[in-house]
């Protein structure tokens, strides 16, 4: 027979994980998991650095599109604004438009606007509540409630459900751009998810965040700007799709959802991935292997919230061969291997490209296919445990092989 405690203990886990909201992209069973394994040696160092930056957050300012130094066109600063990442004013021209394409180096004009607002704070909803969610401690659960409802809901601080004015490169389209600013959105939702169960997220708050990321997703499907990044042959296609789809999950759209993840091994897989595994569009950057691997980050993260769905995606096949493993499997054979064996550009950054791209090998590996052991292991050879990340208690099942984290 079963000991007492571990019936209790499997009773307990199968009631929290059915009252829990549905995650997109986290697993509702692991982090039940987690939470009941959170003082273990594993566990417990990135927890504690975890909820040490949520006791500095208890104190923090709510962050609002009302902050920019800058004003829309459209005269309304509520509407977001930003700037693409690598584009610069031209030094031959007296006022610099149009901006020119400098691949690869930020413009630090980013911070003049709402860019690193909204990712500081969907940063920062996910990292107090999933304090809440370990810890059962409300303030936790109130602090993180008051930065949704500053940034989404309060009259005079919100976001209008647009973005119109994201990723606008100055002199051209208007001052028009892309969408992928949002993409961090994906994850808070997922903490958002949990935070249904804390008493400070009210029942009200639930339904107006939902009716705002309707009106979102939306104004992603009709616009101009949302229609491009839809029809663009890179990964802007498919965080376009991602978010999309997560969006849809969040507010109860399964059948956008599915109709998204449906068409996507032929509007995404087929021709992003050429059949030798390449990814041509990303391959002409001057951060080849970085954008590569964020690609095929947002395919696991589509795959994922496929998977819950009940929809396999992940081993779809094109009739000349292209699918997501040979795209894997091409970036899997520079692991290990230093950047002058790289043929293509990467002018920064490949150690932590690499590092990335370790976690995407073990999600692949534990969450869409536990027969890819050779993912698994080379995840194990090569990776860099950092305390302070919370990739440990979100994706990690801890194993004999997962020695304790020190600090």
């Amino acid at each position: 027979m079963k000991p007492k405690a571990t019936i209790q203990w499997t009773l307990a886990f199968l009631l929290l994980a059915s009252c829990m909201q549905a995650q997109s992209i986290w697993n509702t069973a692991h982090l039940a998991n987690v939470k009941h394994s959170i003082h273990e040696p594993f566990y417990a160092t990135t927890y504690e650095i975890l909820k040490a930056e949520a006791d500095r957050l208890l104190d923090a300012q709510p962050l609002s599109v009302m902050m920019k130094e800058k004003t829309p066109a459209s005269g309304d600063k509520h509407d977001y604004m930003s700037q693409a990442r690598y584009y610069w004013p031209d030094p031959t021209k007296p006022n610099g438009l149009p901006y020119i394409n400098r691949d690869g180096v930020s413009n630090p004009e980013l911070n003049k606007l709402d860019r690193n607002r909204l990712g500081t704070t969907a940063g920062r909803i996910t990292t107090l509540a999933l304090v809440w969610y370990f810890s059962g401690e409300e303030q936790y659960a109130r602090k993180a409630t008051e930065l949704i409802r500053v940034w989404f809901l309060n009259k005079d601080t919100r976001m209008n459900p647009n973005l119109e004015y994201a990723q606008m490169i100055p002199g051209h389209n208007n001052d028009k751009g892309g969408l992928i600013d949002t993409y961090s959105f994906i994850e808070m939702l997922d903490a958002v998810a949990l935070l249904e169960q804390s008493k400070a997220f009210t029942t009200q708050d639930s339904k107006q965040l939902k009716k705002w990321f309707s009106k979102l997703t939306d104004w992603m499907l009709a616009s101009p700007q949302g229609k491009e990044e839809a029809a663009s042959a890179n990964n802007h296609s498919v965080a376009y799709d991602a978010q999309i789809i997560a969006f849809a999950l969040y507010t109860g759209n399964k059948k956008l959802a599915q109709e998204i993840i449906n068409d996507f091994p032929q509007k995404r897989i087929f021709p992003q991935i050429a059949p030798d595994g390449r990814q041509p569009h990303e391959l002409q950057r001057t951060l080849a292997f970085h954008y590569s691997q964020y690609n095929l980050t947002h395919f696991i993260d589509i795959m994922l919230m496929a998977k819950n769905l009940g929809i396999k995606l992940d081993d779809i096949t094109s009739t000349d061969g292209r699918n997501f493993y040979k795209a894997m499997d091409f970036l899997a054979s520079y692991v290990g291997k230093g950047l002058s064996e790289w043929p293509y550009q990467q002018i920064s950054g490949w150690e932590s490209s690499i590092q990335n791209f370790c976690k995407d090998l073990y999600r692949t590996a534990v969450y869409l296919n536990p027969a890819r052991k050779d993912y698994l292991n080379l995840y194990y050879a090569h990776r860099i445990l950092k305390p302070h990340d919370n990739f440990n208690l979100l994706y990690i099942q801890a194993t004999a092989l997962d020695n304790p984290i020190r600090k």
